[in-house]
């Protein structure tokens, strides 16, 4: 008999579509749905928050975290989250890379809200209750089921702005696939180094390069006070040379500069050897992040300083 944990944020599955537009419900259609649940299961369900995912804030993410780690102490086996598509990747993201390794962990969401034709939310959160309860997803790490697919919370991100396809995991695809009758795994995860931390304080603004792009903007960084920055890079993992004496400036005041490729798919790697190039960004001191997008770069980045990682841990940890 599996115990299993539900716990809502809110989101489009928590929604309803009126004259007004697409907005939450006074009660998450949810919690009156009949669902018909295995006798395996013996199912918990609280309605933790209900809030739109833009609304997501670190706050709540520990919130949740905590509940979690609460939830496992009380003899829960496994935890299904339902959550907005919005930043449900970066959720996912940073219980994963907190406190992954704890218990299965499965969010889900839906992209049209409970009273629209096509309706996705009651199938994927049934869904994830059986991923939930398969022996398979325990050592996995964090899970993200929706569309019948099975991503992991380290490369999955949301693709398409209303289309139930949504959620790909670029280059690599899904870890694992789900049928009428089987939870099929098809891959297995790679090892995630973890830190625990309870907070997430830090200004770490998101870059992105463009062609012609100058310094100005990491001038005007300079006179604030960040913890960090995160630059999506053109190709491999390259920026205009304008931008260089800047960025040195920022190097100099040891603010950790993490390099991801704006590419969708791929790694950043340095492999460029003229002004700007990968080479020269890594002999300055940027590092490269070469397998999470950029708001998982910054979640990384912000875990590690509240780690108080050495420099030598914290690079390890942004590279791995």
């Amino acid at each position: 008999m599996k115990q299993i944990l539900v716990l809502h944020t809110g989101g489009t599955i928590a929604m309803k579509e009126d004259a007004t537009g697409v907005s939450p419900d006074a009660i998450n259609p949810l919690l009156t749905t009949t669902l018909s649940i295995p006798e395996s299961i013996t199912l918990t369900v609280e309605d933790f928050l209900n809030v739109p995912s833009p609304h997501m804030t670190f706050i709540e993410m520990i919130a949740l975290k905590q509940r979690i780690q609460q939830a496992k102490a009380e003899g829960f086996d496994s935890i299904v989250v339902t959550h907005g598509t919005d930043t449900l990747e970066e959720t996912a993201y940073f219980l994963d890379t907190t406190i992954g390794d704890l218990l299965p962990i499965i969010l889900t969401g839906a992209m049209r809200s409970s009273n629209e034709i096509g309706s996705d939310g009651l199938y994927n959160f049934a869904n994830a209750l059986r991923v939930a309860e398969s022996d398979e997803s325990i050592g996995k790490g964090v899970l993200v089921v929706l569309n019948d697919e099975i991503h992991t919370a380290r490369y999955v991100t949301k693709t398409h702005t209303t289309n139930v396809a949504t959620f790909r995991t670029p280059t690599l695809g899904p870890i694992g696939i789900i049928t009428k009758h089987r939870i099929l795994f098809m891959l297995e995860s790679l090892d995630t180094i973890r830190y625990d931390v309870n907070q997430m304080q830090g200004l770490v603004p998101i870059v992105k390069a463009y062609a012609g792009m100058t310094g100005d903007f990491f001038h005007i960084l300079n006179q604030t006070k960040i913890d960090g920055i995160v630059i999506e890079a053109l190709g491999a993992g390259n920026l205009p040379p304008a931008t260089l004496p800047e960025i040195q400036k920022l190097l100099d005041k040891d603010i950790p500069i993490v390099l991801v490729s704006r590419c969708f798919n791929g790694v950043a790697e340095p492999v460029y050897g003229y002004p700007g190039g990968g080479k020269e960004l890594e002999k300055m001191g940027i590092i490269f992040c070469n397998t999470v997008n950029s708001q998982k770069a910054r979640i990384k980045l912000l875990i590690g300083k509240n780690a108080q990682l050495s420099e030598t841990d914290f690079r390890q940890f942004i590279q791995k």
